[in-house]
């Protein structure tokens, strides 16, 4: 079990020139937590923080500043919860900011440069190289892609088509057990067995993805994203299989809906999206209660869960910044308790199962004495003749002939080696005599050689009369002519 709580990460994204900056920055001293000042004049206040004060500062994990490559926030964010998931704990990685901010160019990336691919492909890529690496167990990967969009699921690897609209796409429902584990109805899984797969869904899903134009960013997605790698491994002969998932998720724009600038359907999707945002800044209230009723696995529990705080620090933004970065510090206050998920296979534990249930029936037929009648096929009797055999050329003094309890396996094995011993015998006089006519075909036999012979015989029969005996005595075999 590791206990830990949320980490937090803050990024910066790069500001545009033409647009006045805000005073921020950023303390990374090693002794303590690195924080992260902003400075906001009061006259920039606008009602919408406390006016009387001009300095907040806010403590992370660690603080990535406007030129910070893609390529590091994936080693210091990613690649370790990806490890954890590759060790068999759940993780869950999730950026969250206003629209604008990077959450989507630091999820998924960019499409110019291959640098700017983001967390979702470089995690992918990163896991496969470790499968592969890995050849002690046997490992098997899914994905799935889910888009929630004003407070609808909606599958976005819809095996059939690529849609035309997002209303093409299969609806997903949120269901929920007696005990309390939540499931996504609908929402399909597709196995990938390369990178190159997993890719291709991944860009299936980004091209049924929800895009429009508000006037705070131009290719703003309105809609929240939650991609998914379902791993499982298991040893070769172990019946124990760990399962781990792995949530990569781009959350919506959290600015308020005044400040979009929208009206009409984008009206409605902002209000849903900032209703769907507040359910989660109450769940992460609640998260952060010692005494809490039941909070799905992903946020509060059974995971080890991530927050990339992105933030836009021009004038104009510099209060949406603050309130991201106030999010960001109730998150870290939640604790998680990450498990193993490990599980016995249920095909493995059927087959067990049923060949205990095999062994109790024929144990039972042996005490009450009840006889099976019904003839061994002929795939059971070769698969016995293939045991006897590998039995007798094993030169293990230990090894033992196991073909269960079922006495008319046991009838056969015993008439099989019979036949055997008695091909030697018929085999050995053979040679035997061929030996002597070749010495001297005229020169008859000598008496002490037939008797020899003959005691050899004798010897053979009274071992096989043993053994026949031995057996009947411990199986309580009746006696011929007995009732």
């Amino acid at each position: 079990m590791v206990k830990q709580t949320i980490q937090i990460f803050a990024r910066v994204k790069p500001t545009v020139r033409k647009q006045p900056q805000g005073i921020y920055s950023i303390d990374e001293d090693e002794k303590l937590a690195p924080s992260l000042e902003i400075i906001l004049p009061r006259d920039l206040a606008d009602g919408f923080v406390n006016n009387k004060r001009e300095s907040y500062r806010f403590k992370f994990q660690r603080i990535f500043d406007q030129d910070a490559k893609q390529e590091t926030i994936f080693e210091n964010i990613a690649k370790p919860v990806a490890e954890s998931v590759l060790a068999g704990y759940n993780g869950t990685i999730f950026a969250y900011g206003q629209t604008g901010s990077g959450k989507t160019f630091t999820i998924t990336g960019g499409a110019e440069r291959y640098s700017d691919r983001g967390i979702i492909p470089r995690t992918l890529s990163y896991i496969f190289e470790q499968l592969q690496k890995d050849s002690s167990k046997i490992y098997t990967t899914h994905i799935s892609y889910l888009e929630i969009y004003n407070e609808c699921g909606y599958d976005l690897l819809d095996p059939r088509h690529e849609a035309s609209s997002l209303e093409d796409l299969p609806k997903v429902t949120v269901l929920e057990d007696p005990d309390q584990n939540i499931h996504l109805k609908n929402l399909s899984l597709h196995q990938a067995t390369t990178e190159e797969e997993a890719l291709n869904l991944l860009f299936l899903g980004d091209t049924n993805r929800m895009i429009a134009e508000t006037p705070m960013n131009q290719a703003s997605t309105r809609s929240h994203c939650i991609f998914t790698i379902h791993l499982s491994s298991k040893e070769p002969g172990s019946a124990t299989v760990r399962h781990a998932k792995l949530h990569l998720v781009d959350l919506a724009g959290s600015e308020r809906v005044a400040k979009t600038g929208v009206g009409g359907q984008l009206l409605t999707e902002a209000k849903y999206i900032n209703l769907s945002l507040h359910y989660l800044e109450q769940v992460i209230i609640a998260l952060a209660e010692k005494h809490r009723a039941h909070i799905p696995d992903s946020l509060g529990g059974n995971c080890m869960t991530t927050m990339i705080a992105t933030l836009s620090v021009e004038k104009r933004n510099i209060d949406e910044s603050i309130s991201t970065c106030r999010f960001a510090q109730r998150v870290a206050l939640i604790k998680n308790e990450a498990v193993l998920n490990e599980e016995i296979d249920p095909r493995l534990m059927i087959m067990r199962l049923q060949k205990e249930i095999q062994e109790l029936k024929d144990e039972l037929a042996i005490v009450t004495g009840e006889r099976r009648t019904e003839v061994l096929t002929e795939a059971e009797l070769l698969q016995l003749e293939k045991l006897i055999t590998s039995f007798l050329e094993d030169q293990d003094p230990e090894s033992k002939l196991e073909v269960g309890t079922d006495m008319r396996k046991i009838h056969h094995c015993f008439h099989y080696l019979k036949n055997l011993l008695n091909d030697q015998k018929i085999h050995g006089m053979s040679r035997a005599s061929s030996e002597v006519k070749g010495q001297d075909c005229r020169e008859p036999l000598k008496e002490e050689e037939y008797k020899k012979l003959r005691d050899i015989l004798q010897q053979r029969d009274n071992e096989i009369s043993i053994l026949s005996d031995v057996i009947r005595n411990i199986f309580c075999w009746p006696e011929p002519g007995d009732t």
